[in-house]
Order: C-alpha cells, then structure tokens, then sequence
C-alpha cells in the first residue's frame, strides 16, 4: 500500500499544542513505534524547526531522527532513507527544496521508499512536492505554478484559508490552464491519498475544510470534499 498524506497546513510546527494530525500520519504506519524521518530541506536544516520537530515527536509513539543535506548526518542517503517508515517534509521554499533534492538523487529515492510502502507526508512545500504541480509563493513575489515529484495527478494549493494570495492565484491559474484541476486544502487539512487516489481528508481544526478544484467553462468550480475531525 502506497500512501501519501498532503497537510495544507498544520502539524507540529504550526500547531505545536495540537498534534491531532501527527498522530493521524503515526497510525497509518504498520508499526507500534514507527521510525519517523523529518526533512526539513525546504527551510535550509533550520535548526530551530529541527529542534521542534523532536520536541513534538519524542512526546509521541515513535522514534524520530532527521535528514540533514546541509549539513550530511548519514553515510549512505540511499539505505538512510529507506530505512525509515515514515518521511515527513517541512515547508519552507519548495524550489530550492526540489532542486537540491535533484542534486542528491533524494527525488528518485523518496520515490523509491514510497513504492515499498513508507508514509510520505508533510506540509506546504512538504505537500506540494508530492503533486505532479503546485502553486507557491516566494517572498514579496507572486505565486506562480512549479512542478513537482509527480507521485499524485494533478495539481496542489496549500494554506487555502492562511494566506489570502492562494485562493485566487490557484483560481486564475487553473482557469488560464497553466496547471492541471487539483485539491486545495486549509491549513488544518489533510488529504490522505492511498495508491494515488483521495482515500480521505481528515482535520485538525473543525472548522477547516478542503476542495478540489477544477475549470468549468469561462469559471472555476470547488467541490468541497467531506472532512473528518480528529479532536
């Protein structure tokens, strides 16, 4: 079983008292204590997101460790990776992420690990990466359409109630058919994909929701997707 659980927003590093949906990504693992890989490329290592990462995870049924490509805290990338069974991306600046990602080969082994059945997850740029296409903003620039692993059809919008800019930047852009029909979802959503299909969406927040969203003629249409509420 292949499984991918896209968070718009969420999780520890956004709602550290909150852990509702790291618990979710923990449960779906086939182990008590599942090994749990935090990657924080996107954020440049950022030691304090490192550091909040464990905080969180030690407080949980898990053994938590990271991935550093700044600084390298493995010998072998390839066994490192795989040796893990759950793999949770932190957001930060997708493009630099995917990029550096490219240089080490790490793309081609997170596609690897998830064909022999670890959890890919994350949130934001931890989120997009995993879509064929997503929308991301840099700083003080608009939000534009960058490619992603393509491990999911379609296209991404995450933070689509966090950030005012998403909603209608995704909207224009699936409108003008620069990217492909796709989910949006809240910050406090989770999409949880199960062999590369919508398996559910769960949330941590009960008032967060999530959507796909595609063209219809000359508009674009949200079809609001049925939510659970982990609290």
């Amino acid at each position: 079983m292949k499984q991918i659980i896209a968070m718009g927003g969420g999780g520890f590093s956004m709602e550290p008292d909150n852990l509702l949906l790291d618990r979710y990504v923990l449960a779906q693992a086939p182990k008590e204590s599942p090994k749990v890989c935090f990657i924080p490329t996107a954020s440049g290592d950022a030691d304090n997101y490192v550091e909040r990462f464990y905080t969180a995870f030690r407080s949980l049924p898990c053994t938590p460790c990271h991935l550093s490509l700044f600084q390298p805290n493995f010998t072998d990338l390839r066994t490192y990776v795989l040796e893990q069974d759950i793999l949770y991306v932190g957001g930060g600046n997708t493009r630099n992420m995917l990029v550096l990602w490219k240089e080490w080969g790490l793309d081609r082994i997170l596609q690897e690990a998830y064909e022999r059945g670890a959890v890919l997850t994350g949130l934001s740029a931890g989120s997009i990466c995993w879509f064929e296409e997503g929308v991301t903003d840099p700083l003080n620039g608009p939000l534009y359409k960058l490619n992603g692993l393509g491990l999911l059809a379609g296209s991404h919008c995450p933070h689509y109630d966090g950030e005012s800019k998403r909603r209608p930047a995704y909207h224009d852009l699936i409108l003008q058919g620069e990217v492909r029909p796709g989910y949006a979802a809240d910050d406090g959503a989770a999409l949880h994909f199960i062999d590369g299909r919508l398996h559910g969406v769960v949330i941590s927040r009960p008032d967060a929701k999530a959507y796909r969203v595609e063209r219809s003629g000359d508009t674009v249409k949200e079809h609001e997707l049925q939510v659970k509420w982990l609290g």
